[in-house]
């Protein structure tokens, strides 16, 4: 056992990242049942949604599971009351002051962990009280960080400066990866965009087929004056990069991108105008396959690269 592993209570320190119109109850439960935690994604749902699905997770796992709460959700104090009505003992926040809610939670006796994209914001949820940190680096998909830190040079940078675990998340898909991101000081890894595309994603068939065939430089950081969000390129991308031609307003930049493009894209499969938010990393998925699969591959894929460090010396 490890840090993650004795702070979640679960087998593997993988975590699936709470990603919008991706992460239902059938991904979490999916995820805990393999021994991992799973991570109800609750930006893409309305606070009574958000209760049905964590309702129907712990009738499908009785194992550890959370929700991922993006603090500038509109319904945010709603969305909190569910949480702690249902009993949910495991918190996500990310895009928003860790200071804001971590109390609160800790309170009524949840785990918190914060999302970072710098080891300056891991010291702010440090010192708010969180129990553990995501560090995310740049190649991650959907909303990223500013700063533009690529996973394998936040990981040491934030080891540096904090002391609470760090989950390693950000360009991680293979059992390969979650080692490399361990030796450079991670406790556990999120994983996203490999999840996004299994089999019990909420994601539309058309999205996760799209991801499988998504090759290197086919996904782009855009949107940086709203919100940074990595995209596959596709027309709806390709209409953002014109628009800049124009040097746009913020207010233009929102008119275009209105309003469900994410769910337009990810949930109802329009590969055309929607948005489709994935990590650099989709390059190295090639199959939709279940969850338990994908843990599975992952764990032993993590332990030859081990055995392979042996043999050569290290």
């Amino acid at each position: 056992m490890n840090k993650i592993t004795q702070l979640f209570k679960i087998k593997y320190p993988i975590i699936q990242g709470g990603m919008i119109w991706n992460s239902g109850y059938k991904l979490a439960s999916a995820v805990s049942n393999a021994g991992g935690l799973g991570l109800i994604g609750a930006g893409s749902m309305y606070p009574e949604v958000l209760r049905e699905h964590i309702i129907k997770c712990k009738k499908a796992t009785s194992k550890p599971f959370g929700v991922n709460v993006p603090m500038l959700y509109p319904n945010i104090e709603e969305i909190m009351k569910i949480i702690i009505e249902e009993g949910v003992k495991i918190v996500f926040t990310s895009a928003g002051n860790p200071k804001t809610w971590t109390s609160f939670l800790k309170e009524n006796g949840i785990t918190v962990v914060h999302v970072v994209s710098s080891s300056a914001f891991g010291l702010k949820a440090q010192n708010a009280g969180v129990d553990a940190i995501v560090a995310e680096g740049f190649e991650a998909g959907g909303h990223n960080g500013r700063e533009e830190t690529t996973t394998f040079t936040l990981i040491p940078m934030v080891k540096e400066k904090i002391s609470v675990p760090i989950i390693a998340a950000g360009g991680i898909a293979t059992g390969r990866g979650m080692l490399a991101a361990m030796i450079l000081g991670a406790d556990g890894v999120q994983v996203g965009s490999r999840f996004a595309a299994s089999i019990e994603s909420s994601a539309h068939d058309n999205f996760k087929h799209k991801v499988i065939n998504v090759n290197e430089g086919d996904t782009q950081l855009t949107l940086k004056e709203l919100a940074p969000v990595r995209l596959i390129k596709n027309k709806f991308y390709q209409d953002i990069q014109d628009l800049y031609q124009k040097n746009p307003s913020k207010e233009e930049l929102l008119t275009l991108l209105g309003r469900a493009r994410a769910k337009r894209g990810m949930f109802e499969g329009d590969l055309v105008e929607g948005e489709l938010e994935i990590g650099q990393v989709a390059g190295l998925i090639h199959q939709i396959q279940p969850v338990a699969a994908i843990i599975e591959e992952m764990i032993t894929d993590y332990e030859i690269a081990k055995k392979e460090l042996t043999t050569f010396g290290f």
